[in-house]
């Protein structure tokens, strides 16, 4: 009998959660997807403007920006509406996400257009914000290859992808892709975003408790560049 304590849905340590992804799930939007990474669910919808922030007139291209939240029961308790502002996790979360999706975009082709990126989080069991990076690059390729047909952008504004994934250490062991159960008890939590040949984006990481090593920190980063790999690749099965 093994020794290694065992995850609470009875994954390997490096297992991704059940993914799925639901393509132009809302028709009003140019790109359009429902993300199921286990039990989270996040709606990503992208809307294009034709006008960019006032400090980018004068043909220096388009931009990309995101918003983030989380629906009031999309939590064990109720969270109330962001009405008298952001908080800081909903700021923080929606600029991780704008800086990962614009490394898939070349941002230079869109013309003076700014592409926003919604991402509503219908049901949370941790990895949220790692999510809504990974289904919003398929929302985000759907969006331009819309535009791409109706002769706006060329096929090159879309870079090729980026996903994102959590990695903790809970018991003293590196799992894969945290449920809220495990990140609630990690020891060390991890967000890493990826493009498709391997180059960091952005990478969070907190020790909870006890500071952790750099060998810890080698083997989390091997095991995200593992799992962002399947994303990716679900990701481009998904496009296809």
């Amino acid at each position: 009998m093994s020794d290694h304590p065992k995850r609470p849905d009875g994954r390997r340590p490096d297992e991704l959660r059940p993914l799925n992804f639901v393509l132009n799930y809302v028709e009003y939007s140019e790109g359009s997807v429902l993300i199921e990474l286990g039990r989270t669910r996040v709606l990503c919808n992208v809307s294009v403007e034709e006008q960019v922030p006032a400090w980018m007139t004068g043909g220096r291209g388009g931009w990309l920006t995101a918003e983030y939240s989380l629906l009031p029961r999309s939590t064990h308790t109720r969270t109330p509406r962001e009405t008298w502002g952001l908080r800081g996790r909903t700021q923080e979360i929606r600029r991780l996400i704008g800086r990962s999706l614009r490394a898939a975009v070349n941002l230079d082709l869109l013309g003076e257009r700014t592409l926003i990126v919604d991402c509503d989080v219908l049901q949370a069991d941790g990895g949220t914000r790692t999510a809504a990076i990974t289904g919003g690059y398929v929302a985000l390729a759907l969006a331009l290859r819309r535009l791409a047909e109706w002769g706006l952008v060329p096929p090159e504004a879309l870079k090729p992808p980026v996903a994102a994934v959590s990695v903790g250490v809970v018991s003293g062991e590196v799992w894969l892709d945290l449920c809220y159960a495990e990140d609630r008890d990690a020891e060390v939590d991890l967000n890493v975003a990826m493009t498709a040949d391997g180059r960091l984006v952005e990478v969070q990481g907190t020790a909870e408790g006890t500071p952790f090593s750099r060998e810890t920190l080698d083997r989390m980063l091997d095991l995200a560049a593992q799992g962002i790999a399947h994303l990716i690749q679900q990701q481009r099965e998904a496009l296809r």
